[in-house]
């Protein structure tokens, strides 16, 4: 009975871990280019307490005899699945529709990737445009360099092309190339990627090095939809409906624990 104690203990910890998680996903509804995520769960080693034997009788037991330990968080897992597209009214917004990722320079010099396309220019050394994150980390081009422009050109008559490409008028208000595209990357794996903040990803030996999408044929290419935002892919029915399931085996495990103590006490008490 002290065995089913711990049991409904390792319970009640994943369960709350579990809520938690999914209370983070209700929190983060209107945050854009949030990915939900997942609680999994594994069960602790078994223990065996009577092995394939004989009864005192000769008679063959084919079947041992286990009892499980509980259970644990094993990992917390993002759905990368695409949220809905949402006009903004900003010319520095970016939506992604496909797997595609925008890449930034963090300040500790590592490259993470976001679906989170709420950019806005900002000054850089020497006067220059540098297209930041929400953040101040700098967006990255296709050859993962920071994108930067001269301070003569007027941030509101850029556009970016669903290719990516910046493009700015000429004397005729043609827009032209300016020779600089926005960085997409793909990876085969994003559930293995390392979240960075509640938008940023890094790279992991889980989820594999970011595929650049301008020199991989193999990879389909995804589009940039200039004026609109990628909002949070979370439901909020789901995560409700879950966040109800999770309170519930909460519970469950909790009156483990009240039924084993009333148990011990039973027998505690068989001796007055």
């Amino acid at each position: 009975m002290v065995r089913s104690l711990w049991t409904g203990a390792t319970g009640m910890n994943a369960q709350q871990t579990n809520v938690d998680t999914i209370a983070n996903n209700l929190a983060n509804v209107n945050t854009m280019g949030y990915k939900t995520q997942v609680a999994e769960f594994k069960t602790l080693l078994y223990q065996t307490l009577q092995t394939k034997t004989t009864t005192a009788n000769g008679d063959t037991k084919p079947t041992s005899s286990q009892v499980g330990l509980g259970t644990r968080v094993s990992s917390l897992n993002s759905i990368f699945t695409q949220g809905a597209l949402l006009a903004s009214e900003s010319n520095t917004a970016f939506a992604i529709e496909g797997d595609g990722f925008f890449a930034a320079r963090c300040g500790d010099g590592q490259t993470r990737y976001t679906r989170n396309g709420d950019f806005n220019w900002s000054l850089g050394a020497g006067n220059s445009l540098v297209l930041c994150t929400a953040e101040g980390y700098p967006v990255l081009d296709q050859q993962s360099r920071p994108i930067t422009l001269p301070n003569t050109y007027i941030v509101n008559k850029i556009t970016v092309s669903s290719n990516g490409d910046l493009l700015y008028p000429d004397a005729n208000n043609t827009p032209q190339p300016l020779g600089i595209t926005i960085g997409r990357f793909q990876f085969q794996n994003p559930a293995g990627m390392e979240r960075y903040g509640d938008t940023l990803w890094s790279v992991t030996p889980v989820s594999g090095p970011a595929i650049n999408e301008a020199t991989s044929n193999a990879v389909t290419k995804s589009r940039v939809i200039q004026g609109y935002l990628e909002g949070s892919n979370v439901s909020v029915a789901d995560e409700m409906v879950n966040l109800i399931v999770a309170q519930r085996a909460y519970e469950m495990n909790s009156k483990v624990i009240t039924t084993t103590d009333t148990m011990m006490e039973q027998a505690n008490n068989l001796k007055r």
